[in-house]
Protein backbone atom coordinates (compact mmCIF):
# COMPACT_ATOMS: atom_id res chain seq x y z
CA UNK A 1 0.00 0.00 0.00
CA UNK A 2 1.18 3.55 -0.63
CA UNK A 3 1.10 6.50 1.70
CA UNK A 4 -1.52 8.82 0.27
CA UNK A 5 -1.13 12.50 -0.51
CA UNK A 6 -3.15 15.45 0.74
CA UNK A 7 -5.87 14.97 -1.85
CA UNK A 8 -6.59 11.32 -1.08
CA UNK A 9 -9.38 9.88 1.06
CA UNK A 10 -9.48 10.99 4.68
CA UNK A 11 -10.54 7.84 6.53
CA UNK A 12 -9.92 6.82 10.12
CA UNK A 13 -6.64 5.48 11.41
CA UNK A 14 -6.58 1.97 12.81
CA UNK A 15 -5.70 2.12 16.51
CA UNK A 16 -3.14 -0.68 16.53
CA UNK A 17 0.53 0.30 16.27
CA UNK A 18 2.31 -2.44 14.34
CA UNK A 19 5.82 -3.43 13.39
CA UNK A 20 6.50 -2.83 9.73
CA UNK A 21 8.70 -4.97 7.50
CA UNK A 22 10.73 -4.36 4.39
CA UNK A 23 7.58 -5.22 2.43
CA UNK A 24 6.39 -1.80 3.60
CA UNK A 25 9.47 0.00 2.28
CA UNK A 26 7.69 1.47 -0.78
CA UNK A 27 4.96 2.83 1.52
CA UNK A 28 7.58 4.37 3.83
CA UNK A 29 9.34 6.03 0.89
CA UNK A 30 6.01 7.40 -0.38
CA UNK A 31 5.24 8.73 3.09
CA UNK A 32 8.64 10.45 3.19
CA UNK A 33 7.96 12.10 -0.17
CA UNK A 34 4.51 13.16 1.05
CA UNK A 35 6.32 15.12 3.80
CA UNK A 36 8.84 16.50 1.25
CA UNK A 37 11.66 14.26 2.44
CA UNK A 38 13.89 12.45 -0.02
CA UNK A 39 13.01 8.79 -0.80
CA UNK A 40 16.20 7.41 0.79
CA UNK A 41 15.82 3.71 0.05
CA UNK A 42 19.41 2.74 0.95
CA UNK A 43 19.10 4.47 4.32
CA UNK A 44 15.67 2.96 5.09
CA UNK A 45 16.93 -0.56 4.31
CA UNK A 46 19.68 -0.14 6.92
CA UNK A 47 17.19 1.18 9.47
CA UNK A 48 14.93 -1.82 8.89
CA UNK A 49 17.96 -4.09 9.39
CA UNK A 50 19.28 -2.58 12.63
CA UNK A 51 16.16 -1.06 14.22
CA UNK A 52 12.46 -1.69 14.73
CA UNK A 53 10.12 0.21 12.42
CA UNK A 54 6.67 0.96 13.81
CA UNK A 55 3.70 2.32 11.91
CA UNK A 56 0.02 3.17 11.82
CA UNK A 57 -2.31 2.43 8.93
CA UNK A 58 -5.62 3.90 7.89
CA UNK A 59 -8.69 1.81 7.16
CA UNK A 60 -7.57 1.39 3.55
CA UNK A 61 -4.34 -0.22 4.74
CA UNK A 62 -2.08 2.72 3.78
CA UNK A 63 0.86 3.45 6.08
CA UNK A 64 0.13 6.94 7.38
CA UNK A 65 2.69 7.28 10.19
CA UNK A 66 6.10 5.81 11.05
CA UNK A 67 8.76 5.96 13.75
CA UNK A 68 11.91 3.85 14.23
CA UNK A 69 13.56 2.73 17.46
CA UNK A 70 17.17 1.54 17.26
CA UNK A 71 18.54 0.04 20.48
CA UNK A 72 22.19 -0.03 21.51
CA UNK A 73 22.04 -2.63 24.24
CA UNK A 74 19.90 -1.62 27.22
CA UNK A 75 21.61 1.70 27.90
CA UNK A 76 21.06 3.79 24.77
CA UNK A 77 18.53 4.05 21.95
CA UNK A 78 17.82 6.32 18.98
CA UNK A 79 14.47 7.41 17.57
CA UNK A 80 14.17 8.47 13.95
CA UNK A 81 11.94 8.81 10.88
CA UNK A 82 8.97 10.18 12.82
CA UNK A 83 6.62 10.86 9.90
CA UNK A 84 2.87 11.48 9.64
CA UNK A 85 1.04 11.81 6.33
CA UNK A 86 0.10 15.43 5.67
CA UNK A 87 -3.64 14.66 5.59
CA UNK A 88 -3.41 13.26 9.13
CA UNK A 89 -1.40 16.10 10.63
CA UNK A 90 -2.24 17.47 14.08
CA UNK A 91 -4.24 14.42 15.12
CA UNK A 92 -1.76 13.11 17.67
CA UNK A 93 -0.38 10.22 15.59
CA UNK A 94 3.23 11.29 16.07
CA UNK A 95 2.70 11.53 19.82
CA UNK A 96 1.12 8.07 19.95
CA UNK A 97 4.06 6.52 18.15
CA UNK A 98 6.62 8.39 20.24
CA UNK A 99 4.97 7.33 23.50
CA UNK A 100 4.99 3.72 22.29
CA UNK A 101 8.68 3.89 21.39
CA UNK A 102 9.62 5.42 24.73
CA UNK A 103 7.77 2.61 26.49
CA UNK A 104 9.64 0.08 24.36
CA UNK A 105 12.97 1.73 25.17
CA UNK A 106 12.47 1.15 28.90
CA UNK A 107 15.20 2.68 31.07
CA UNK A 108 17.52 3.51 28.17
CA UNK A 109 18.66 7.03 27.43
CA UNK A 110 16.90 7.98 24.18
CA UNK A 111 18.15 10.58 21.72
CA UNK A 112 17.06 12.05 18.42
CA UNK A 113 17.72 14.91 16.01
CA UNK A 114 14.76 17.29 15.94
CA UNK A 115 13.68 19.57 13.14
CA UNK A 116 11.96 22.84 14.14
CA UNK A 117 8.66 21.22 13.13
CA UNK A 118 9.07 18.21 15.43
CA UNK A 119 10.79 19.85 18.37
CA UNK A 120 7.61 21.06 20.18
CA UNK A 121 6.26 17.49 20.29
CA UNK A 122 9.50 16.13 21.71
CA UNK A 123 9.66 18.85 24.34
CA UNK A 124 6.12 18.02 25.46
CA UNK A 125 7.20 14.41 25.90
CA UNK A 126 10.14 15.39 28.11
CA UNK A 127 13.08 15.56 25.68
CA UNK A 128 15.62 18.30 26.38
CA UNK A 129 18.08 19.90 23.93
CA UNK A 130 21.74 19.13 24.47
CA UNK A 131 23.38 20.27 21.24
CA UNK A 132 23.17 20.96 17.53
CA UNK A 133 23.99 18.99 14.41
CA UNK A 134 25.17 21.23 11.56
CA UNK A 135 24.67 19.78 8.09
CA UNK A 136 27.26 20.86 5.50
CA UNK A 137 26.97 19.96 1.81
CA UNK A 138 29.38 20.64 -1.04
CA UNK A 139 32.47 19.47 -2.91
CA UNK A 140 35.39 19.24 -0.52
CA UNK A 141 38.61 20.71 -1.89
CA UNK A 142 41.67 18.40 -1.83
CA UNK A 143 43.45 18.27 1.51
CA UNK A 144 46.85 16.80 0.62
CA UNK A 145 48.53 13.38 0.86
CA UNK A 146 46.60 10.58 2.56
CA UNK A 147 47.20 10.30 6.30
CA UNK A 148 44.86 7.34 6.88
CA UNK A 149 44.44 3.90 5.37
CA UNK A 150 41.55 1.71 4.19
CA UNK A 151 40.07 -0.49 6.88
CA UNK A 152 40.67 -4.24 6.70
CA UNK A 153 38.76 -7.11 8.36
CA UNK A 154 41.41 -7.41 11.04
CA UNK A 155 40.55 -3.90 12.28
CA UNK A 156 37.03 -4.85 13.32
CA UNK A 157 37.70 -5.78 16.96
CA UNK A 158 39.57 -2.53 17.66
CA UNK A 159 36.99 -0.51 15.74
CA UNK A 160 34.13 -1.99 17.79
CA UNK A 161 35.94 -1.35 21.07
CA UNK A 162 36.72 2.24 20.10
CA UNK A 163 33.14 2.92 19.04
CA UNK A 164 31.77 1.46 22.29
CA UNK A 165 34.01 3.72 24.38
CA UNK A 166 33.08 6.85 22.46
CA UNK A 167 29.33 6.12 22.37
CA UNK A 168 29.08 4.54 25.80
CA UNK A 169 27.11 1.63 24.33
CA UNK A 170 27.48 -1.47 22.17
CA UNK A 171 26.68 -0.56 18.55
CA UNK A 172 28.28 -3.65 17.04
CA UNK A 173 25.12 -4.75 15.20
CA UNK A 174 25.22 -1.47 13.28
CA UNK A 175 28.97 -1.33 12.66
CA UNK A 176 29.04 -4.88 11.32
CA UNK A 177 26.86 -3.66 8.43
CA UNK A 178 29.42 -1.07 7.29
CA UNK A 179 31.35 -3.32 4.85
CA UNK A 180 28.15 -3.83 2.84
CA UNK A 181 26.41 -0.52 3.52
CA UNK A 182 29.32 1.91 3.08
CA UNK A 183 31.38 2.61 -0.02
CA UNK A 184 34.50 3.35 1.97
CA UNK A 185 35.83 2.81 5.51
CA UNK A 186 39.16 4.27 6.61
CA UNK A 187 41.07 4.22 9.88
CA UNK A 188 43.78 6.11 11.69
CA UNK A 189 46.39 3.69 13.01
CA UNK A 190 49.29 4.56 15.23
CA UNK A 191 51.70 2.00 16.69
CA UNK A 192 49.33 -0.78 15.74
CA UNK A 193 46.28 0.76 17.46
CA UNK A 194 43.22 2.04 15.60
CA UNK A 195 42.49 5.43 17.19
CA UNK A 196 39.89 6.69 14.72
CA UNK A 197 37.69 5.60 11.86
CA UNK A 198 35.27 7.01 9.31
CA UNK A 199 32.97 5.72 6.59
CA UNK A 200 31.07 7.06 3.60
CA UNK A 201 27.80 5.88 2.10
CA UNK A 202 25.84 7.00 -0.95
CA UNK A 203 22.50 8.70 -0.47
CA UNK A 204 20.09 10.03 -3.09
CA UNK A 205 21.92 13.20 -4.12
CA UNK A 206 25.28 13.08 -2.34
CA UNK A 207 27.70 10.87 -0.43
CA UNK A 208 27.37 11.06 3.34
CA UNK A 209 30.65 10.94 5.25
CA UNK A 210 29.91 9.40 8.63
CA UNK A 211 30.53 8.23 11.20
CA UNK A 212 33.73 10.05 12.09
CA UNK A 213 35.34 9.12 15.40
CA UNK A 214 38.85 10.38 16.07
CA UNK A 215 41.32 11.26 18.79
CA UNK A 216 41.22 14.95 17.84
CA UNK A 217 40.08 17.39 15.17
CA UNK A 218 43.26 16.92 13.13
CA UNK A 219 42.61 13.20 12.75
CA UNK A 220 38.94 13.92 11.98
CA UNK A 221 40.02 16.26 9.18
CA UNK A 222 42.42 13.65 7.85
CA UNK A 223 39.74 10.97 7.74
CA UNK A 224 37.20 13.27 6.08
CA UNK A 225 39.71 14.60 3.58
CA UNK A 226 41.04 11.18 2.59
CA UNK A 227 37.51 9.82 2.07
CA UNK A 228 36.39 12.91 0.13
CA UNK A 229 39.36 12.48 -2.21
CA UNK A 230 37.79 9.21 -3.42
CA UNK A 231 34.37 10.78 -4.10
CA UNK A 232 33.35 12.44 -7.37
CA UNK A 233 30.59 14.84 -6.41
CA UNK A 234 29.13 16.56 -3.36
CA UNK A 235 29.55 15.22 0.15
CA UNK A 236 27.40 15.69 3.22
CA UNK A 237 28.78 16.14 6.72
CA UNK A 238 26.52 16.20 9.80
CA UNK A 239 28.99 17.98 12.06
CA UNK A 240 28.60 17.98 15.82
CA UNK A 241 28.27 21.47 17.25
CA UNK A 242 30.91 20.80 19.91
CA UNK A 243 33.62 21.12 17.24
CA UNK A 244 33.29 24.58 15.65
CA UNK A 245 36.82 24.37 14.27
CA UNK A 246 35.78 21.46 12.08
CA UNK A 247 32.76 23.38 10.81
CA UNK A 248 34.98 26.34 9.88
CA UNK A 249 37.40 24.00 8.13
CA UNK A 250 34.63 22.35 6.09
CA UNK A 251 33.11 25.70 5.08
CA UNK A 252 36.54 27.01 4.08
CA UNK A 253 37.09 24.03 1.80
CA UNK A 254 33.89 24.30 -0.19
CA UNK A 255 31.38 22.54 2.08
CA UNK A 256 29.17 25.29 3.56
CA UNK A 257 26.44 24.83 6.15
CA UNK A 258 23.07 23.88 4.64
CA UNK A 259 20.91 23.54 7.76
CA UNK A 260 20.83 22.27 11.33
CA UNK A 261 18.83 20.13 13.74
CA UNK A 262 18.65 20.01 17.52
CA UNK A 263 20.07 17.01 19.37
CA UNK A 264 17.60 16.08 22.12
CA UNK A 265 17.76 13.49 24.88
CA UNK A 266 15.25 11.77 27.14
CA UNK A 267 15.97 9.98 30.40
CA UNK A 268 19.37 11.51 31.17
CA UNK A 269 21.00 14.96 31.15
CA UNK A 270 23.47 14.00 28.42
CA UNK A 271 24.61 11.19 26.17
CA UNK A 272 27.02 8.57 27.52
CA UNK A 273 30.54 7.97 26.30
CA UNK A 274 33.64 9.98 25.39
CA UNK A 275 31.85 12.52 23.22
CA UNK A 276 34.95 14.71 22.72
CA UNK A 277 36.04 12.07 20.18
CA UNK A 278 32.64 11.97 18.44
CA UNK A 279 32.63 14.29 15.38
CA UNK A 280 30.05 13.01 12.88
CA UNK A 281 27.25 10.44 13.20
CA UNK A 282 26.74 7.57 10.80
CA UNK A 283 23.49 9.38 10.04
CA UNK A 284 21.24 11.58 12.13
CA UNK A 285 18.79 8.68 12.44
CA UNK A 286 21.36 6.50 14.24
CA UNK A 287 23.94 8.76 15.86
Amino acid sequence: MRAGGPGDHDGSVIDRIERLSTDDLPACLALAENREWLPEAHKWRLLFAVGTVYGLRDEAGDVVATAILTRYGTRLAAISMVLVASRYGRRGLGGRLMTHLLDEAGDATVFLNATPYGRPLYERLGFVPIGTTHTHVGRLEPTGPAATRPAVPGDLAMLLALDARVNGADRSHVLRTLPDFAECVRVVERRGIVSGYAAAWRNVDNVVIGPVIAADAADARALIGDIAATIDGPVRLDLDGRHPELRRWAAGRGVPEWGSTTVMVYGAPELPGDRDRWFVPLMQALG
